[in-house]
């Protein structure tokens, strides 16, 4: 998985199936799929002997290797055209000899290149993303101009002729429509501008860390209330016993903790959505950043956030400070790094207890909840400006997501322009002060978080939703 550091740099994250959601068989009324993918995590019972960590650290390094190799060769521009379906990177890989070369077995190497593959086309789908917005932002292209460039962007043979300075050549529908919104069009100047943009944003990929690998159901097996792993020795394997004794048949990922002897095992499972026949009502929700979430009934989730959210940014910010004073003859991170994840793990605990308290206690058939708006730039006061880019909103936002589709809850984004301001009562304009809503017209009085949810539930019953 992709994604940037703290320079803005491209990154792998390795540890992590890149899995949210599977739909299985679709439910008979509406669109709730009956199964979701949730991945589940087993542990090793007792340390890791030395020699098999060591030979489980020879697979990640190896396939680090794999990953960065097809980084290198297909991560640019001239790789484009080859990610899509995946099979023509693939058979150039076998072609390399890089396999045998390290000796690395297929269940490992191949595994290893789809998952640099999938990498590659997320970080194209980042950088497309990233363009859209500067093409937004140019207020010196007209409305035609771009409109060109969005369809370009979206056709991917059109994206990649551009890219290779080659003519576009799209047939059908598509080809009608390239010449309809090209008329008037200085393509050549379009072009240019676009691969301009593309090279600012566009990076290769790099995965600097060994932390494991993802294995196919021939790479392993259970068996004595454990797993055994295939190692590069042939008919070879290590066996690692678990803290349970269930058995999987599908691709796993292996993240391997050398200093600890450990290993983490994360497999996606299928399971059945919770459906909760009780769960009948409508409710309006605003998140916020103090309280978590409250409801149209004026009922308050997560009050407590804001000062876990509080206590991790003043402590973020005095750690950063001692380290910038320090920073010639600071040996590391790590008791920081540790503290960090600390912090970050008591918070997002408290977040899905609240979570599950607000599904148990409104049993919701549909959630109403306003569009959040974009991260607004950064005001004068560098404590509040912290505590800000601390807020765990999209973080909330998934697990809200995940808990809905996991209990069959209809999850509705509104409009959320002016909600905050709206009166629930009348739909006149009111006054906020001191986190109190006043309506001056039909003189409602509300907490301000609580009118909003209510003004969430109003625009989903009447239809105005975001999408």
């Amino acid at each position: 998985m992709a994604c940037r550091n703290k320079d803005g740099q491209f990154q792998t994250v390795s540890g992590l199936l890149f899995v949210w959601i599977t739909v299985g068989q679709y439910a008979e009324e509406g669109n709730m799929p009956k199964t979701i993918c949730k991945i589940i995590k087993q542990y090793n019972k007792g340390p890791v002997a030395s020699e098999d960590m060591r030979k489980l650290q020879e697979i990640a390094e190896d396939c680090r290797k794999v990953k960065n190799y097809v980084y290198d060769r297909f991560g640019g521009i001239g790789g484009l055209p080859k990610l899509y379906p995946g099979y023509t990177v693939q058979n150039e890989m076998t072609k390399t000899g890089l396999r045998g070369e390290l000796k690395l077995p297929s269940v490992y190497f191949y595994l290893a290149v789809f998952d640099a593959v999938r990498d590659i086309k997320c970080l194209w789908a980042r950088t497309k993303s990233d363009v859209l917005k500067r093409i937004g932002r140019n207020e010196n292209l007209t409305a035609e101009e771009k409109h060109y460039l969005r369809f370009v962007l979206r056709v991917n043979n059109a994206f990649a002729a551009v890219l290779h300075k080659e003519e576009i050549v799209l047939e059908g529908a598509l080809g009608e429509k390239h010449a309809e919104v090209s008329k008037g069009i200085s393509q050549e100047n379009m072009h240019r501008y676009l691969c301009r943009q593309v090279r600012k944003c566009h990076v290769k990929l790099r995965a600097e860390l060994a932390e494991g690998f993802s294995a196919s159901p021939k790479a392993y097996c259970y068996g004595d209330h454990g797993i055994y792993i295939a190692t590069k020795e042939r008919r070879r394997r290590i066996f690692i016993p678990l803290t349970d004794a269930n058995a999987y048949n599908s691709q796993i990922y292996i993240k391997i903790f050398p200093e600890k002897c450990a290993v983490n095992i994360h497999v996606p499972v299928n399971v059945a959505v919770r459906s909760h026949h009780d769960y009948v009502n409508e409710v309006g929700i605003a998140m916020g950043m103090n309280v978590m979430a409250t409801t149209d009934a004026g009922n308050r989730y997560g009050e407590r956030l804001g000062e876990y959210e509080s206590g991790y940014s003043d402590w973020v910010r005095e750690q950063t400070a001692a380290y910038n004073r320090n920073r010639a003859g600071n040996p590391g991170r790590k008791k920081y790094q540790a503290k960090k994840r600390r912090f970050t793990e008591r918070m997002h605990s408290y977040i899905n207890q609240e979570l599950n308290r607000l599904f148990e206690e409104e049993k919701p058939r549909i959630i109403y909840v306003a569009k959040l708006p974009k991260p607004q730039a950064a005001g004068k006061n560098r404590r509040v400006n912290q505590k800000v880019s601390m807020w765990q909103r999209g973080y909330i936002r998934k697990r809200l997501e995940w808990k809905c589709r996991e209990r069959a809850v209809e999850l509705v984004e509104v409009f959320g322009k002016g909600i905050s301001s709206e009166c629930s009562e009348c739909g006149g304009e009111g006054t906020r002060k001191g986190g109190e809503f006043f309506c001056g017209a039909c003189g409602y009085a509300a907490e301000v978080k609580a009118n909003a949810a209510r003004n969430a539930l109003k625009r989903g019953l009447s239809g105005k939703t975001a999408y």
